[in-house]
């Protein structure tokens, strides 16, 4: 059987996020008061890929936020500036070395009721040949491959691996429509739930879909106000009206203030997510 590795892509820059990001990179972003990144390394974890020997992340801007939230939990891959999904596993491809990657994007929200994390996308790995190139796919628009678009999550061969190199190219062009001409590509459909969280709107339906469209509060907020549909970070203080919104951990609602369809940090940072 062909041995795996897995990668967490977490190095870029979430531009369509700002400003949540020019305070934590994207993938440290809470969804469900759980950071995104975790959640991905947990899922790689259900299917056995959890040392630092089976399990690297990549890490680039704001990088030092990412190698302290790690820590020895997987191996790190530092980049001095994003240089994409293709150029993020050819920075890893000696410590690859020769092995098939599972490749996850940090900032995917997945979730099927019917399946725990990691059992949800252990069909990619089901019935595999070793030489196909396999993606996670959900049924478009956009229509990306076929009828799918591309759902976080893809299982690339070594012999694909081997022509990457660390330079800025991304998976589309240098793995997926090379191997899509060659007749290789098998897209795998995800029955579950996936939001891209990369813009303010996103990141709120993903937190609201986490939250199972009720009130979630992390251990030691201070609600004194009222809450519809609202998640609630650790060290949060809500004394005003949410509405479908985010508070992150340590942010505040003050008395009087109703915060609805947006994403408070701190006191005085409100992201609307529209």
């Amino acid at each position: 059987m062909t041995e795996i590795c897995a990668v967490i892509l977490a190095a870029g820059e979430g531009r369509r996020l700002r400003p949540l990001t020019e305070l934590v990179p994207k993938a440290l972003c809470p969804v469900g008061n759980v950071p995104l990144l975790d959640r991905a390394i947990a899922r790689v974890g259900a299917l056995s890929l959890s040392t630092r020997e089976r399990l690297a992340v990549n890490a680039s801007y704001l990088g030092e936020q990412i190698v302290a939230h790690v820590g020895d939990r997987a191996h790190l891959s530092v980049e001095p500036e994003p240089i994409g999904t293709a150029g993020g596993l050819g920075n890893l491809r000696d410590w690859v070395a020769g092995r098939a990657v599972l490749a996850g994007n940090a900032d995917a929200y997945l979730a099927d009721p019917d399946r725990a994390p990691g059992a949800d996308i252990a069909a990619l790995l089901d019935g595999w040949d070793g030489h196909t190139v396999r993606l996670l796919g959900v049924p478009g628009p956009p229509k990306e491959f076929g009828t799918h678009r591309f759902a976080g999550f893809t299982l690339i061969p070594w012999e694909y691996v081997e022509r990457l190199t660390a330079e800025p190219a991304d998976l589309v062009r240098t793995t997926w429509r090379p191997a899509e001409r060659e007749g290789r590509l098998e897209v795998v459909e995800y029955a579950g739930t996936y939001l891209d969280t990369g813009t303010p709107a996103h990141y709120l339906q993903a937190n609201l879909h986490a939250a199972h469209h009720r009130n979630l509060t992390a251990p030691g907020t201070t609600i004194r106000g009222t809450l519809d549909q609202a998640v609630v970070g650790a060290g949060a203080t809500v004394d005003g009206n949410v509405t479908r919104g985010v508070v992150w951990p340590g942010g505040t609602v003050a008395a009087g203030e109703t915060l609805t369809d947006a994403i408070r940090v701190g006191r005085e940072l409100t992201v609307p997510a529209d």
